[in-house]
């Protein structure tokens, strides 16, 4: 996995807690579940990437 996309998708789950954050402190629960969101979002890319990289390292590619 490229670097770039480690960062985005991390990028991706940090936006999240803060949206998420920001929601829960303002009671804005449209914003908290949109943060939750987002969270998952990244997580699910970044495990896409991991099965990815597990691929290539055991074809060897």
């Amino acid at each position: 996995m490229g670097i770039g996309d480690k960062i985005s998708n991390k990028a991706e789950q940090a936006g999240g807690k803060v949206k998420e954050g920001v929601g829960d402190a303002t009671d804005n629960e449209r914003l908290e579940a949109e943060g939750k969101q987002d969270q998952a979002s990244g997580r699910v890319k970044q495990a896409g990437e991991n099965i990815k990289d597990a691929a290539k390292n055991i074809t060897g590619n």
